[in-house]
């Protein structure tokens, strides 16, 4: 669908992918934070893709090879919405200085899907508040043609935190970092659909 035809103000179709599986994760509650103030930015169509609810194998077919049943049947639910998307978000925790095994996995059973598409990120965890996971999924996504926006979310617990009632401690902060992703992402997304409209991405 070209950026003609859906309009250049048509909204700006946007997955949110939440990264953490873990039992009892926070991302759950950063993602509710996190979309709430990106319904109110206005102009954008969410979708929410929550890992934990996606059964992905690990093992990926080698070059010619078929996915498993299991994997054709995740990948039904997954794929196309990530195919629709005109830019993504990624919301995730760190571990070990690193980000989660099952983000990478959706990741790299995708390729197309990513190309020519910007990619912001909401991030949390302890003093670092997640960078350095966020430092090293810029680096995926350049391998698969994705246009990283330079400014992020970062959570940085206990100071920004989310505290009982589900908002960071420092709010202000937090919003304004969030507000400034998403102009970020929303200036991408845009100029990118109209560039994929007009001529294909070359790999």
């Amino acid at each position: 669908m070209s950026e003609t035809t859906v309009g250049t103000h048509a909204p700006l179709r946007v997955v949110v992918l939440v990264g953490s599986v873990r039992d009892g994760s926070t991302a759950p509650a950063v993602t509710d934070w996190f979309t709430g103030i990106a319904e109110r930015h206005g102009g954008l169509e969410l979708d929410v893709i929550d890992l934990a609810e996606v059964d992905l194998p690990l093992a990926m077919p080698g070059w010619g090879g078929r996915p498993s049943d299991r994997a054709t049947a995740a990948l039904a639910g997954v794929t196309p919405r990530l195919a629709a998307a005109d830019a993504f978000v990624v919301v995730t925790p760190e571990y070990n200085h690193s980000f989660p095994a099952a983000l990478k996995n959706v990741i790299d059973w995708h390729r197309a899907e990513w190309q020519a598409k910007p990619v912001g990120f909401v991030s949390y965890g302890g003093i670092g508040g997640g960078l350095r996971a966020v430092e090293q999924l810029r680096l995926v996504f350049a391998e698969l043609h994705a246009t990283t926006v330079r400014d992020s979310v970062s959570l940085h617990g206990p100071w920004s935190a989310l505290g009982e009632d589900g908002e960071p401690r420092d709010a202000t902060v937090a919003e304004g970092a969030a507000k400034g992703m998403l102009g970020q992402l929303v200036w991408w997304g845009r100029a990118l659909r109209t560039a994929r409209a007009a001529l294909p991405y070359q790999v």
